[in-house]
């Protein structure tokens, strides 16, 4: 820990009223650098605001307070209603779904809006009200500021997070690249591409530490990222990469393949072992075996009629959100029943109507199956395994795809 000399964000600004752009730029730079950090090693704060950037002796930005913070899981969407009325996104006071980076994305549009305006673009006594405001990104642009500020902060404050600016794209943002530091100038080291290749001095000085190898070189190679031998060699590595490397080190110095199989109208099938919809997707490492399936029909038709296959191949599945499901599949009763054309009718109300209580034993693959609305409106369907053989897994979709025909 470090002791941050010059206290909250939320103090200084209070004190100086509005700053310069100059001024909010620089430190508006450091917030998305270590923002954007969080993000590629897949933590969402979920509670940005002044009060949680802290200040050191030279008035460097900290970010602060994790307690709200959780792990993006590649094909999870977060849902937990969090972080301060005025600077959550609307999705959140919505109680939608979300992925994540969105949300830290607009929050930080409310401390750009609040360090160059000197108050707050949503504010309402009256909670119902405020989150009305919120929910319709309703706000005004003073006139004293610059072009470019008046272009950026409505790109972070878009109502739709499908058309919300990314950190990247923050990150080339004209206004953002003025008088932007040589340290800040290139993206934070991955501290998921360095496990790829161990260092050797590191793996020493953290057996030395104590820490068993075997327990050690297992948690790297499956990267297991909240495992306490993992912690100390990326911190140990991320210690040497600031003292060294020119990305914190110069600080100091200078102050698809698609196939149509027809199964649905327009419906693509895309295979993959990673690949997501999430603008922050290619950032982190792919874990499970995927398969997607793309149409632009109704997302209430599209689930009616997977739902009927699901229940034709006696695939049991329980309903954790409204186009999101956790299924098991069975080998022993799965094929045998391909003959059968059962329909459900409706998938908000007879979701739930298949028992998830009495499980078969293996040969089986538990996966989740989440529908998603991409950014030309179209919708794909994901299944990602869960637990079961991986082999056995593609039997399933091949069986699933060839069912929906």
């Amino acid at each position: 820990m470090e002791y941050a000399k010059s206290g909250e964000l939320f103090d200084y600004t209070v004190q100086k009223g509005r700053l310069q752009e100059d001024e909010a730029r620089h430190l508006f730079q450091q917030i998305i650098a270590g923002v954007e950090y969080c993000h590629r090693n897949r933590v969402v704060h979920r509670d940005l605001k002044p009060e949680n950037l802290l200040l050191d002796a030279r008035g460097n930005v900290k970010i602060a307070d994790f307690g709200l913070s959780n792990i993006m899981r590649d094909g999870h969407f977060l849902k937990t209603s969090c972080g301060s009325p005025n600077y959550a996104a609307p999705e959140v006071v919505s109680q939608k779904l979300y992925a994540g980076p969105e949300v830290d994305v607009w929050s930080c549009g409310v401390i750009l809006y609040a360090l160059l305006c000197g108050r707050l673009p949503f504010d309402d006594e009256n909670i119902p009200n405020l989150f009305k405001k919120i929910k319709g990104g309703l706000y005004t642009l003073p006139t004293h500021l610059s072009p470019l500020a008046r272009d950026l902060i409505p790109r972070m404050l878009t109502v739709d997070p499908m058309k919300r600016i990314s950190i990247p794209d923050i990150r080339q943002h004209q206004w953002l690249k003025i008088h932007l530091p040589r340290y800040l100038a290139v993206p934070p080291p991955d501290a998921m591409q360095h496990l790829k290749k161990l260092d050797e001095e590191i793996l020493q000085k953290v057996i030395r530490m104590g820490f068993d190898i075997d327990q050690l070189l297992e948690s790297l190679q499956k990267r297991i990222q909240d495992d306490v031998p993992t912690v100390a060699y990326q911190l140990l590595y991320d210690n040497r990469s600031m003292a060294s490397s020119g990305y914190l080190g110069a600080e100091f110095q200078e102050s698809e393949d698609v196939y149509s199989p027809g199964l649905l109208p327009n419906l693509d099938l895309q295979m993959s072992t990673g690949n997501r919809i999430s603008q922050e997707a290619s950032l982190r490492q792919p874990e499970k075996w995927l398969v997607g399936l793309q149409s632009p029909e109704n997302p209430r038709e599209i689930m009616n009629q997977v739902l009927g296959t699901l229940q034709a191949l006696n695939v049991r599945w329980k309903k954790i959100g409204h186009y999101n499901m956790k299924c098991l599949w069975c080998h022993n009763f799965g094929l045998h029943s391909l003959a059968s054309n059962h329909k459900n009718d409706d998938f908000i109300n007879n979701a739930s109507a298949i028992s998830t209580t009495h499980l078969q034993p293996q040969p089986a693959v538990k996966f989740e199956m989440q529908l998603y609305k991409t950014e030309d409106k179209k919708y794909v369907l994901d299944l990602q395994r869960i637990s079961g053989p991986q082999f056995l897994f593609l039997d399933f979709c091949a069986v699933f795809i060839a069912q929906l025909q």
